[in-house]
């Protein structure tokens, strides 16, 4: 991948996914702690390795996906940031709109490291994409996550069913450069 999609915070290191990213990846989703907001149950192997090769995907036929996070001091795993085309079955439907996600290892969580992440993956966005809104959707029950949501600039838009549990849509406005 292209050193152009590589991203620096003040304290974290951001890039595509790689081969060698599936331990820490797989680690994280197979704890129950990442995963009871999001899909609730934790990830397998398996499970893990099609997510790595759906992450790779977005970046080669979309030119847009997730970032391996890590920080910057440690080079330890963080988490997952970025933007995807899930084609969510979702009432009303997302749109065109780049979706954008997160998910922190439960080591991480509560240094800021979430908020400080989405935001350099939305300048990156504002920059890519200057006129394109971007949404996100999280459980009612993930205050960690909307509060992120929150101070990165998402509003709830609507309310939804996915996969028969509800969900908050949230959406961004872009920001020209």
């Amino acid at each position: 991948m292209s050193s152009a999609l590589h991203l620096e915070t003040d304290r974290l290191i951001m890039r595509p996914h790689v081969r060698d990213d599936l331990d820490d990846c797989l680690a994280m989703w197979s704890d129950p702690t990442v995963t009871r907001f999001i899909g609730g149950k934790p990830s397998t192997r398996e499970e893990m390795w099609a997510r790595l090769l759906r992450y790779i995907g977005h970046w080669t036929l979309l030119g847009y996906g997730f970032w391996v996070v890590r920080e910057k001091a440690s080079g330890r795993f963080v988490g997952e940031v970025g933007f995807a085309d899930f084609k969510r079955d979702l009432e009303p439907p997302l749109g065109d709109y780049p979706e954008m996600g997160w998910a922190l290892a439960p080591s991480m969580h509560g240094k800021g490291y979430g908020t400080e992440a989405v935001q350099a993956a939305l300048r990156w966005a504002d920059v890519h994409w200057p006129a394109a809104d971007t949404v996100c959707v999280i459980a009612p029950e993930n205050i960690a996550s909307l509060r992120v949501a929150s101070r990165c600039g998402f509003v709830e838009h609507s309310r939804a069913m996915y996969k028969d549990a509800p969900t908050i849509v949230l959406h961004r406005a872009a920001e020209s450069v």
